[in-house]
């Protein structure tokens, strides 16, 4: 059994909290790098680099055979896998390991490109890979919904349907990816219901006991047209998780 640490990128955010735990449960060491470090301690060591410029990744992926990139943000995220990608070719890493969208091939919008294109630098990289394309966490979805719910009238584009799934399913997936060798790309991960996005809203809204009118909306363009024929969501051939967002609702709001 290989003792070198698993570097995890984004290992404080919502994903790498359920990860990083769950790595250290099987046994393994855990480096997370951050922008800022912090205090090590009980097989994790927290290690400050700037992924967007890629200053002390170099350092960072000394002795380090597999690593899981997480780290994500709304913009950038080519330009950092293209800096991870070129230190962990340099570091010798044995497999890289890399959470994407579904639709990343698929919904013409800026962001879902980006997503592609760091998806491309890391499957020309030559260091040998897995990728786990996944939907919409639930906890994005009411992010969404909260911000939304404080207008007065809410748009809700026709024709949106999401598929949203839970960051613990995700996680538990990525570990077992992780620690075992590279896949290139795995069938997809959604939740296990499609919902048009006006039921969400109506269901976090009941759920808060709000109310708000709901005013439909066409979404125009090659977006529209994307969303309309459910090229972000994952319905065939794919793998599902168990926990609906009524079950989530319930646990984070109700």
């Amino acid at each position: 059994m290989t003792t070198s640490p698993i570097l995890v990128t984004g290992g404080t955010g919502n994903l790498g909290r359920h990860v990083v735990p769950m790595l250290r449960a099987a046994g393994r060491e855990v480096r997370v790098l951050n922008r800022s470090g912090g205090a090590s301690g009980d097989g994790v060591e927290y290690v400050a680099v700037d992924l967007l410029t890629g200053e002390g990744l170099d350092a960072a992926l000394a002795g380090v055979e597999t690593v899981l990139h997480l780290a994500g943000g709304n913009k950038g995220d080519d330009k950092v896998a293209r800096n991870l990608v070129g230190a962990a070719r340099r570091a010798g890493v044995k497999h890289l390991v890399h959470i994407s969208v579904v639709g990343a091939d698929t919904v013409p919008l800026g962001w879902f490109r980006t997503q592609r294109a760091a998806e491309t630098a890391i499957m020309d990289s030559g260091v040998p890979w897995t990728m786990l394309r996944a939907a919409q966490f639930h906890d994005l979805v009411l992010m969404m919904a909260e911000k939304m719910a404080r207008m007065p009238v809410v748009p809700v584009p026709g024709g949106l349907r999401l598929q949203p799934v839970d960051s613990r399913e995700v996680a538990a997936r990525l570990a077992e990816l992780t620690l075992d060798q590279p896949a290139g790309l795995v069938p997809d991960l959604a939740g296990p219901k499609v919902y048009p996005l006006g039921d969400l809203l109506r269901g976090y809204l009941g759920a808060r006991g709000k109310r708000r009118p709901l005013m439909p909306v066409r979404m125009p363009g090659k977006a529209g047209r994307a969303y309309r024929a459910g090229e972000n969501l994952a319905l065939r051939g794919n793998d599902v998780g168990e926990r609906t967002w009524e079950a989530f609702l319930a646990e984070r709001v109700g």
